[in-house]
């Protein structure tokens, strides 16, 4: 079973969108049977109805869409409310976190409550990470760090610009925080990912496609062409998501 580990349902505030039906064809297309799905930033910058369309989505669709909830830890008990609604009324099954978008350090203390209603519900939780300042490698590393017991997923390879010092930090990560891992979205160096499975197995990289920011025909290619083991293949493809994210 092939599983995107990440993809994004609605209407940006930055412009993409997409919908169930569009998903779905990108999927069906590629060949993919699952797919975990998250909320863009709307429009309207409130999250609950985002979480709203990716429950109504994942509920048409529950053999195919597996939903992550999305909420900004600035607001406090205002998203660790929203959070608990999400896993219990919407029965999503894992948290988004977009230190970028909602514009706040992924480390910094006040994130930890949020992390904590995860940690309680015993689901796994996305970063969207590399971005300056606030998303870095080492930053998400802190975090896995601190919560040893949550499945952590950083995006982007956990970085964004690809250079020596930022494939480091990310190294630096994953080898202090066994409970962390890594996306192959958007990461052109494929020796970046394949020294991943090397040093660390392939037990720390998932495919995601990053749908529709990213290219799905071509995401799915750097998980199929890049120089593992078949063994490490499957789990990439698929296995892993399945284990960590509940997809």
């Amino acid at each position: 079973m092939i599983v995107d580990s990440l993809t994004f349902l609605g209407e940006s505030l930055f412009g993409p969108r997409a919908t169930a039906v569009d998903l779905l064809a990108v999927l069906d297309d590629l060949g993919v049977e699952r797919a975990v799905v998250c909320p863009m930033k709307p429009r309207g910058y409130h999250l609950g109805p985002a979480n709203d369309l990716v429950a109504e989505a994942v509920r048409a669709h529950p053999d195919r869409l597996v939903g992550f909830a999305r909420v900004d830890p600035n607001l406090g008990d205002e998203a660790c409310a929203e959070l608990e609604r999400a896993l219990g009324e919407l029965g999503l099954r894992g948290l988004f976190l977009h230190p970028w978008e909602e514009t706040f350090r992924i480390s910094a203390p006040f994130v930890d409550p949020v992390v904590e209603v995860a940690r309680a519900h015993g689901v796994p939780v996305i970063v969207a990470a590399g971005y300056p300042w606030l998303s870095e490698g080492l930053q998400v590393g802190d975090l896995a760090r601190r919560f040893p017991d949550i499945a952590f997923v950083a995006t982007n390879g956990g970085q964004i610009n690809i250079s020596g010092l930022g494939q480091t930090d990310v190294e630096l990560a994953l080898a202090a925080s066994p409970n962390l891992a890594v996306q192959t979205a958007g990461v052109y160096r494929e020796d970046f990912l394949e020294n991943v499975v090397a040093r660390f197995g392939g037990g720390r990289l998932l495919y995601a496609s990053a749908f529709p920011y990213l290219e799905p025909r071509l995401e799915i290619l750097r998980a199929r062409w890049m120089h593992v083991d078949e063994e490490a293949r499957a789990r990439i493809l698929g296995r892993n998501a399945r284990a960590l994210l509940g997809a």
